[in-house]
């Protein structure tokens, strides 16, 4: 019995260590101006390191150790929700000098912060920052609200030296989306009820055509479900990343 709690114990701790090195791992995608660095934290959260600066979006404490973790340049908050607002996550990487953006509604709860609106477009630290609409159409609560009202939360265009990358935040494949253009890479939500399903996001993506594309925030769903409705499109690569 014991040796077989080892294995088992063994097994565990190999899985675990595979998927923390698979949530650390750094892809690089080629701009006109260096290299973007970006690292699958985990759920919403995600790390992106470009010309020297480091930027971190809806930071989470359950997904990653932010106290080992670079500090960040600028930080970017989607929406208030407490898996996208944590304060301990964004106190460990905030220096005094760092950037903070986000919606109105977390500004009670994080000074300091500049405000974007759905619709604004600021240029920080030399990156173009663009703060678009994400919310629900058909996702409801038992009561009839949507999960994430529109005009709330935002989702983010980045512009990395005429590389674009999207950042959705918790939202449906509303009209806004389809209308964009120009998207190098993109991170689309696919967590139910509260955001998208495989097939919103498969629609949304053939709409406005991203060169690569990250399912994230997907807790329970089934990413292969994205790659077998996007297997006829394929200058729209799909990549799965450890994004529960």
């Amino acid at each position: 019995m014991k040796i077989a709690a080892m294995l088992a114990l063994a097994l565990s701790l190999g899985a675990v260590m595979t998927v923390a090195a698979e949530t650390s791992k750094k892809d690089v995608i080629g701009t006109s101006g260096g290299d973007l660095e970006i690292t699958c934290i985990g759920h919403g959260s995600l790390m992106m390191s470009f010309g020297g600066r480091v930027i971190h979006i809806d930071p989470y404490s359950r997904v990653g150790d932010y106290s080992a973790m670079a500090k960040a340049d600028l930080i970017l908050l989607t929406h208030d929700h407490s898996d996208h607002l944590d304060q301990a996550a964004i106190d460990a990487v905030r220096r005094a000098d760092t950037v903070v953006v986000l919606p109105q509604v977390c500004a009670d709860r994080v000074k300091g912060g500049k405000v974007m609106e759905n619709g604004d477009t600021l240029t920080l630290l030399g990156i173009g920052v663009e703060a678009v609409p994400a919310y629900n159409i058909v996702h409801r609560r038992d009561g009839g609200q949507p999960f994430h009202p529109r005009g709330v939360g935002n989702g983010y265009v980045l512009n990395f030296a005429g590389t674009r990358v999207y950042i959705a935040g918790d939202t449906e494949n509303i009209p806004e989306m389809h209308a964009l253009q120009g998207i190098d890479v993109a991170f689309l939500p696919m967590n139910l009820p509260y955001t998208m399903t495989p097939e919103m996001v498969a629609a949304a993506a053939r709409a406005f055509k991203p060169k690569i594309l990250y399912p994230y925030h997907f807790g329970d769903t089934d990413p292969e479900r994205l790659t077998a409705l996007l297997r006829d499109a394929p200058e729209i690569e799909v990549r799965i990343r450890p994004m529960r």
